[in-house]
């Protein structure tokens, strides 16, 4: 029952909500340090905004962002990986075991996902 109603206040958080469940193996990996579910091969920026209300900060003026083109033109949608590594979200797909950060990795200042 905790499982339950842990998913339904997942999904009132959440930006996106998806319709129909897709097809894939699920997998895990990490968002600023929280373990996530997601599907392979879904896109970094759909996981992250099925786990909660934005992609990131801004990392100029911490207005929240969300994405922008989802066609990885814009440049509205880097995240990082735990090694420093720039990803556009839109385009990379998940992996098992990634570890994901929504701040660059200089920045004190946890990301979004950091704190329930």
């Amino acid at each position: 029952m905790a499982d339950l109603a842990e998913r339904d206040a997942t999904r009132h958080r959440a930006q996106l909500v998806r319709a129909v469940a897709r097809d894939g193996r699920a997998i895990t990996l990490t968002i600023d340090g929280r373990e996530v579910a997601a599907t392979e091969d879904d896109s970094v920026l759909a996981t992250i905004l099925t786990h909660g209300p934005r992609l990131r900060h801004l990392e100029f003026g911490g207005e929240p962002r969300a994405g922008f083109c989802l066609m990885g033109a814009c440049q509205d949608c880097w995240v990082w990986t735990a090694q420093g590594e720039r990803l556009r979200a839109c385009t990379t797909p998940v992996r098992a075991g990634m570890a994901l950060l929504t701040l660059p990795p200089a920045f004190a200042a946890p990301g979004p996902f950091a704190t329930p």
